[in-house]
């Protein structure tokens, strides 16, 4: 094992490219505006401090690429986990392209790798800020040609994110993975379309952990509406995600979930709540 120190103009890119399993880079304080791919299994990757030490980059989904082509949401991420076994903490990657109703996606961290362990770090967009692979199976097929390969693994992946801040507007944790988010705070932040969701699952049926949400709090910033922000809708048809012990602020709706725009997914999605918030309309238990 060997220890890496970086400081915010080192590039980490080239740093993760050389590493070895077991490795840990550190980072110095400062901010470190790059676009990284980790490829490497078993990489701890540490901060010195969420708030000190900041990974950030942004694009976004309407961005056009060098051949013309629109980015589409799975290339706009700040920081790409393409690798099992990695290891975060006290850091933060943000995605600060901002505007989601202009710019579309801006995704903050996609992982796409199994046993991976997240402590003590801020993930930060707007719209789709936490991609927790992999896609679901209809995409990776659809998207053949044109994501890199190390996009398109089909999983199942496990994930853990121990006392961490996610913020975001809209579907900002969403995908197929098995995710733990243990006394994370989640974070809505203002969005001048005035609606939110805060998770957007897509398991496949056969998935039966999806996201725990267990003693989250559910916060948001002074100027997002009472009432306008849903707890999960369902990306997918049987989108699984259970909240067990967690406390919300006046921001989440009175029906907790929605069911996807036109779909009829409140017939097959499994949303829970543990226990149930009393005059929740609990239409997904």
């Amino acid at each position: 094992m060997r220890k890496i120190i970086l400081n915010p103009k080192d590039s980490l890119q080239q740093a993760l490219d050389v590493a070895q399993k077991g490795d840990v880079i550190h980072l110095k304080a400062g901010i470190y505006r790059q676009k990284v791919l980790l490829r490497t299994d078993g990489i701890v990757l540490e901060g010195e401090g969420a708030e000190r030490t900041i990974i950030v980059w942004d694009d976004y989904a309407l961005k056009k690429d060098a051949n013309g082509e629109e980015y589409n949401t799975f290339r706009t991420w700040t920081m790409a986990v393409c690798a099992d076994g990695v290891r975060m903490r006290e850091l933060a990657i943000v995605n600060d392209a901002l505007e989601p109703e202009k710019k579309g996606q801006a995704v903050a961290l996609s992982v796409l790798g199994n046993d991976f362990w997240m402590e003590n770090c801020r993930l930060s967009s707007m719209q789709d800020t936490l991609f927790a692979g992999p896609l679901p199976a209809d995409l990776i097929e659809r998207y053949d040609g044109f994501l890199r390969d190390e996009l398109r693994v089909p999983g199942p992946f496990v994930h853990k994110y121990i006392r961490c801040l996610i913020e975001g507007s809209v579907d900002f944790i969403f995908g197929c993975a098995d995710a733990l988010f243990d006394e994370c705070e989640i974070r809505s932040v203002h969005d001048v379309r005035k609606v939110g969701y805060a998770a957007a699952p897509a398991h496949a049926a056969e998935q039966q952990r999806g996201f725990l949400f267990r003693k989250c709090c559910f916060t948001c910033e002074e100027s997002v509406p009472q009432g306008s922000v849903y707890l999960a809708r369902p990306w997918r048809d049987f989108g699984l995600a259970q909240f067990e012990g967690c406390s919300y602020q006046q921001h989440i709706a009175a029906e907790g979930f929605d069911k996807w725009n036109d779909t009829n997914r409140d017939k097959t999605a499994r949303f829970y709540e543990k226990p149930p918030i009393p005059g929740r309309v609990e239409w997904m238990r």
